[in-house]
């Protein structure tokens, strides 16, 4: 498993007080902290998803008594706003829940969600320790003066890693004012505060194709400041990013590509520099996001990085457990999703670098060293990775993106090698996965830890599984997986969307535990089924 570290954050943006003033954390770099103008690269469009809708209207709240409409004026005149509800009302009388925005300090997420329908929202924070504080600010005028900040002040209690305020006005319905929200945190340590930007009622878009749809919110959890995405990680922004592009190669819709050069250029230099840090599988992820770039846009320098981040994973290969490469340069865990993801890198090279031998090898290393590691199952589902001191399977839990990244690899052997024997190995292992009963309770795909809200890696693991399955899918004459893949993509549609085509952690439902991974690993089974069918 892609185990949880502390050293999965998101770069910090330029932090804002509720005053306004800039505060810089220790080792933040600076930025822009409300993306109003865009300075990406010349000649790309702009950026539209930081600038909020009209105002939804709520003319279907019914009018209330005279008596009670003049008790909430009387309220608000003391500082209390009052709508539907009035300020301080619980988040458990939320009508909906969007998220709205998101920002990270520390490693905690500052999250905004609002209820349209109640014109209300509140802020959460995650990921944080005990004393972590979290709060919403008002305005009502576009965020040129702050008249209410401090809203709902909370402070993480003993013993946990969240909590949320509880819920407010966006708008003044007593004085006819029209309001925005954002919310703000801060680590109980430290002075540095953060804040999401400020944000208005929306409406829904209700015009195009589920995945179009999909990927048009998945994109508006995009930070065009920081080139990655809020409310989740560095590795997890790699997938999104692959989402994006997955979507425009399966319908021809190119409304994203000036993302793909903004998270390039923005990023190159972070971590340990070409997207490559002391963990494999993320310089896997980046890799294969950007040979998916150089797929859509055939620019020389997506591949280029592409190849460099596959040397690098390459030269930790070591005979620890006979071979492979490792998850960690500190660490000599062999596990699957690294071996897997090299493979797939290693076989999608050597498919566009004319002449190659060198990659397809390094492939054919790796695939054959892994498939007798013993980390496929006696039920062919694939578990997290060999035990450190006896080399054998470590029985850890059968992930679905474990399960997913082989199938789009050996889709990948088999096209580099026109070997079917490669496909027929997939389709063993996809039969084994897709029938589970383990992975796929009445038959919707379900990752372990969804009781649990899946931290901060989990969210990600099905739209792996879905991209690959489709992949595999795809490349087979009689598309044997369709029927499959469609009701993944369906039954999250019908049961996990919000109004705002926000997707939560269980496809089968409710909804819950929304983030930008949860969005994209939706949005990729929306994607799935339409691969190879032409453009939808």
């Amino acid at each position: 498993m892609t185990r949880h570290r502390s050293s999965r954050r998101l770069p910090v943006r330029a932090l804002l007080t509720a005053t306004g003033t800039l505060v810089m954390g220790l080792g933040l770099m600076a930025g822009t902290a409300v993306a109003d103008t865009w300075s990406g690269t010349p000649g790309v469009a702009p950026p539209t998803t930081h600038h909020a809708t009209q105002p939804e209207t709520r003319s279907a709240v019914r009018p209330e008594p005279a008596r009670a409409r003049t008790a909430k004026v009387a309220a608000a005149v003391d500082g209390v706003v009052c709508g539907r509800l009035c300020d301080g009302a619980p988040v458990s009388e939320a009508r909906e829940d969007r998220l709205a925005d998101g920002a990270t300090i520390f490693g905690r997420s500052i999250e905004l969600h609002l209820s349209d329908r109640d014109a209300m929202g509140w802020a959460s924070i995650n990921n944080g320790d005990p004393t972590d504080e979290v709060w919403l600010d008002r305005s009502f005028d576009g965020g040129a003066t702050v008249p209410d900040t401090k809203l709902g002040d909370a402070t993480i209690p003993a013993g946990q890693r969240g909590t949320t305020t509880t819920m407010y006005n966006l708008d003044d319905p007593a004085q006819n004012l029209h309001g925005v929200l954002r919310a703000c945190g801060k680590a109980g340590n430290r002075d540095d505060v953060v804040c999401t930007e400020w944000i208005q009622v929306e409406k829904p878009m209700t015009q195009g194709t589920p995945s179009k749809r999909a990927v048009a919110a998945l994109v508006k959890l995009y930070d065009a400041d920081t080139g990655l995405w809020k409310t989740t990680g560095w590795w997890n922004s790699a997938n999104a990013l692959t989402a994006v592009i997955d979507y425009q190669l399966a319908t021809g819709d190119s409304s994203y590509e000036w993302i793909i050069a903004n998270t390039y250029e923005k990023n190159l230099h972070a971590q340990g520099g070409n997207f490559t840090n002391d963990y494999i599988d993320d310089t896997g992820w980046w890799a294969l996001a950007w040979i998916r770039a150089y797929d859509l846009t055939g620019e020389q320098r997506y591949l280029d990085t592409a190849r460099f981040d596959a040397d690098y994973m390459w030269s930790t290969h070591d005979d620890v457990c006979g071979g492979g490469v490792v998850w960690n340069v500190n660490q000599r865990y062999k596990n699957a999703v690294t071996n897997e993801l090299f493979i797939k890198v290693a076989a999608s090279l050597h498919r566009r670098i004319p002449g190659d031998t060198a990659y397809l090898d390094q492939a054919l290393n790796i695939w054959q060293w892994f498939q007798a590691s013993g980390m496929i199952n006696k039920d062919n589902l694939i578990n997290d990775g060999l035990d450190g001191t006896t080399c054998a399977n470590n029985g850890q839990t059968t992930w679905s993106y474990n399960q997913g990244i082989v199938l789009g690899a050996l889709t990948e052997l088999y096209a580099a090698t026109n070997d079917r024997g490669y496909l027929a190995q997939a389709q063993v292992l996809a039969d084994a996965s897709t029938r589970s009963s383990f992975l796929n309770p009445g038959g919707v795909l379900t990752e372990p830890c969804e009781q649990n809200g899946c931290g901060g890696d989990g969210p990600t693991f099905k739209g792996v599984y879905a991209r690959n399955l489709g992949e595999l899918n795809a490349a087979l004459r009689n598309r044997p997986y369709q029927a499959y893949l469609t009701r993944q993509a369906s039954t999250s549609y019908r049961e996990d969307r919000n109004r705002f085509d926000q997707y939560g952690v269980h496809w089968a439902g409710p909804i819950a535990s929304i983030s930008a991974a949860t969005q994209q690993s939706a949005t990729e089974a929306q994607i799935a089924p339409l691969r190879g069918r032409g453009k939808r």
